[in-house]
């Protein structure tokens, strides 16, 4: 037996996945399995690696949830086999996947790192080599046997961040991913530093369970001057919708206006939940602190605190599909299953 760490790489599509033909001039499909003579590289690194592809590599706009459970199960039907998971994955949807499988990994004692990159990976300035072979690093480091990190994890640009509390903020830069809200879990640098203060702890006593129900009858609607009443009258007039985020502007604030509010006092009777999430790119939900948030704590809005959309989306379908219980909704809603809330 090999005794190094085991680590599996699961390509689901994205930029970094890609390679110039040179004799054509266009991107084709990088073969992961001359991984390691493409990059030799990984030869240094002291773990064994495997490769797994989707037989059709997506594009991450294409990304939804049917693909979200594809890769728990991938990674469920792995568990025992590997010490260390590295999704590869396109950037655009990255976070809202890394965010979706933090909730549906219930009990995940093992790493699992999403990471891409904004160049190609056979690019003359590619981001990719350093995000994928930093982001394999971070999956097989082991202190007394037992992995470092022990949650999901989003790699970019010398930052490892916990994925639920990310959000893509550049579609140019290489830093293209930020955690407004809570600090890097790990950083690269001449040394990879780990920041184990603000790791997530596993129950070694628990298995791994994966929730594979996901509901979608949710939506976002964001607050803006101007909006009408028959827009919202519209979005939560959809047939099924079960939920709404609400993304405010700054502290959870909204317009008074009476239509507004009766309209999501009407939802709320409904059994519509109302998720209030700020719309700036850091900072927390504070309902109550002026008059304008006061209507929606009073009719029991659920403060999203300081949740990205991207984990209150992902977290809203994964407890409508667990059929969480509409008079504990709120209380869980509002509770830090995975730290994506303070």
């Amino acid at each position: 037996m090999d005794p190094r760490p085991h680590i599996l790489l699961i390509y689901t599509g994205g930029t970094i996945g890609m390679i110039k033909d040179y004799a054509t001039g266009s991107l084709k499909v990088f073969d992961f399995k001359g991984l390691t003579s493409n990059i030799p590289e990984l030869n240094q690194l002291d773990c064994k690696i495997d490769s797994v592809s989707f037989d059709i590599p997506l594009d991450s706009s294409n990304m939804n949830p049917d693909y979200w459970v594809k890769i728990a199960e991938l990674i469920e039907d792995n568990y025992s086999i590997y010490d260390g998971f590295v999704v590869l994955h396109g950037s655009d949807t990255m976070s809202y996947t890394a965010s979706a499988l933090g909730f549906m990994l219930e009990n995940l004692s093992k790493p699992v790192i999403f990471t891409g990159s904004q160049l190609p990976i056979g690019d003359l300035r590619t981001d990719a080599k350093e995000n994928l072979i930093t982001s394999i690093q971070i999956a097989a480091l082991q202190e007394g046997g037992k992995p470092v990190i022990q949650e999901v994890g989003l790699y970019f640009e010398y930052k490892l961040y916990r994925a639920n509390r990310t959000t893509k903020i550049n579609a140019e830069h290489f830093q293209a991913f930020n955690s407004p809200n809570y600090p890097p879990l790990a950083e690269s640098g001449v040394h990879l530093k780990v920041y184990k203060e603000y790791l997530l702890k596993a129950k070694p006593s628990k298995k791994l369970k994966v929730h594979k129900n996901l509901n979608t009858d949710v939506a976002i609607l964001k607050m803006f001057p101007g909006l009408n009443e028959s827009v919202v009258k519209s979005v939560l007039g959809t047939p099924n919708l079960k939920a709404l985020i609400l993304e405010t502007y700054g502290a959870g604030n909204a317009p008074t206006d009476e239509w507004l509010l009766n309209i999501l006092k009407k939802a709320i009777a409904q059994n519509i939940h109302v998720i209030n999430v700020t719309q700036c790119p850091g900072g927390s939900v504070i309902m109550g602190q002026y008059e304008t948030s006061r209507a929606l704590m009073q009719m029991q809005v659920i403060n999203g605190k300081d949740i990205t959309t991207e984990a209150a989306i992902t977290k809203l379908m994964y407890l409508l599909g667990d059929k969480v219980s509409p008079k504990l909704f709120k209380t869980i809603f509002e509770t830090s299953l995975r730290g994506e809330m303070q």
